[in-house]
């Protein structure tokens, strides 16, 4: 944390008020997903008293920005700062890279934005760039706080990865090296990949634990030839007991990187050192990697991390809630229905997921268990990323019979066998979920069947899934399918 009289100057600056009003109109005028996705998490930093810096997330984020908003930031920019300052646009890794770590004066969310027009300030120390040893340890560089086993829901999505992240972070014995973490964006890999390394400095204080992402390591590696500090930066990754890779895949096609990560793995695997990475898909699949480096992934323990089922989505979201009740000093109490809506809605991204509650209660605050779902789906709206498609009855039948080997005639006939009666609980059970029809109307569309006939079967599959895992991974698989 900054010293006392440092956080009393970046306080009183007036510089993140004036990027929070400037976040407001862009808001508006890009709507909220693109700003979400490109200015979401962009920080305030500042350089000198008459120069701040707009720090972009990703060198993708600042070249988006700079081709698409960066002219109508400068204009209201210039419109809000009475102080006159100039704004200059970096990556995090160009201004990490370039000067002594800055104290960031405002990071604004999309959720903080659209709650006040007050500023809204964040006040931390920023993190600190990659640094020769004789300059600093290393220790805990890049960690995220936010991440660690206390916070992490696991389920059968992901108890074998937690199971295998506790056993690595508590440094048992026996253990495989390396362990690589595979799965989609949004799934938890960063926050486990986390986990560990704050459980493994915990653990063994001693030890030096080193946390990079793949696009950090790959900069950081190309600075340090520039600067002829190659030795250096050798050293400071094969000197780690614990070396965490984040988003591997991002080395894909850029040879001289691979090169170097795959001699750092070599180096610290033969050392007895323990190496951990994090890839968007198992190594087999990273065709663009080196074949020797991505052979000696192959050779470790592969760990893959599935979509989150329902239960899952739902303890997240209790979780989530929990936290944030504790932050806002209201009760963690919301609607059932609400939270059902969120985990049915955002199943593709636990991010997302948590983001959709974030804004909830950016909106409503200690108002949210009053929250009905209509309200919540009112102020979710503008925040989806395309419509929810509207499903029918007919897309449900054709979903199902396709999933389970049938035709859609099989589903609609008098047949019982349990290999077609199940299957049509299932479709008439998702039918009572996701669309608006009754009881007696989902009836008439199976077959002219009664609504007692339905509701029985609506129990049956409500009681079938919390027994059968198999079962509710199906009916997981095809809502997910049947929303898009």
């Amino acid at each position: 944390m900054a010293s006392g009289g440092l956080a009393d100057r970046t306080t009183a600056t007036p510089a993140g008020a004036v990027w929070t009003k400037t976040c407001l109109t862009l808001k508006r005028e890009l709507g909220d997903a693109t700003f979400g996705s490109w200015l979401g998490h962009a920080a305030l930093r500042e350089r000198s008293e008459h120069e701040v810096c707009l720090v972009a997330a990703t060198g993708v984020a600042r070249d988006w920005i700079r081709r698409h908003a960066w002219r109508r930031i400068g204009e209201l920019w210039a419109q809000n700062d009475p102080e006159g300052r100039a704004l200059d646009l970096k990556s995090r890794m160009e201004f990490d890279g370039a000067a002594p770590a800055e104290p960031v004066i405002a990071e604004v969310t999309l959720a903080a934005a659209q709650a006040s027009s007050a500023p809204v300030l964040t006040l931390h120390e920023a993190p600190a760039a990659f640094e020769a040893p004789a300059a600093r340890p290393a220790r805990t560089h890049g960690l995220q706080e936010r991440f660690t086993f206390d916070t992490f829901v696991p389920g059968p999505a992901n108890e074998f990865a937690f199971a295998v992240a506790r056993r690595v972070g508590c440094w048992a014995d026996g253990h495989f090296n390396p362990v690589v973490f595979h799965g989609p964006y949004g799934f938890g890999k960063t926050h486990l990949l986390n986990a560990l390394g704050w459980e493994a400095l915990r653990t063994a204080p001693d030890k030096k634990v080193v946390y990079l992402t793949a696009e950090r390591f790959t900069q950081t590696f190309v600075k340090a030839v520039q600067d002829r500090q190659t030795a250096a930066f050798k050293d400071e990754l094969r000197d780690a007991d614990l070396l965490l890779i984040d988003d591997v895949h991002f080395v894909a096609g850029k040879a001289s990187t691979q090169e170097e990560l795959f001699h750092t793995l070599i180096a610290l695997v033969q050392d007895g050192r323990r190496v951990v990475m994090t890839a968007d898909r198992p190594p087999h699949e990273l065709s663009d990697l080196e074949p020797r480096l991505r052979s000696h992934l192959q050779a470790g323990l592969v760990c893959g991390i599935e979509p989150a089922d329902r239960d899952l989505r739902q303890g997240i979201l209790e979780r989530k809630l929990t936290m944030l009740a504790r932050q806002g000093g209201f009760p963690a109490e919301a609607r059932p229905e609400v939270l059902q809506f969120l985990a049915d809605r955002f199943s593709d991204s636990v991010r997302e997921l948590e983001g959709a509650l974030n804004t909830l209660v950016a909106r409503v605050g200690p108002e949210l268990a009053q929250l009905s779902l209509d309200e919540a789906q009112a102020i979710l709206r503008p925040h989806l990323s395309a419509p929810e498609r509207k499903v029918t009855v007919d897309h449900i039948q054709k979903a199902v019979a396709e999933h389970f080997g049938l035709t859609q005639a099989d589903l609609l006939s008098e047949r019982r066998a349990r290999a077609v009666a199940r299957p049509r609980q299932a479709a008439m059970w998702i039918a009572k979920q996701i669309t608006t029809r009754s009881l007696p109307d989902i009836g008439r569309r199976f077959g002219g069947r009664d609504h007692t006939t339905v509701l029985h079967a609506v129990r049956r599959i409500e009681a079938l899934k919390a027994e059968d895992p198999s079962l509710a991974r199906d009916l997981d698989l095809l809502l997910r399918k049947l929303r898009g």
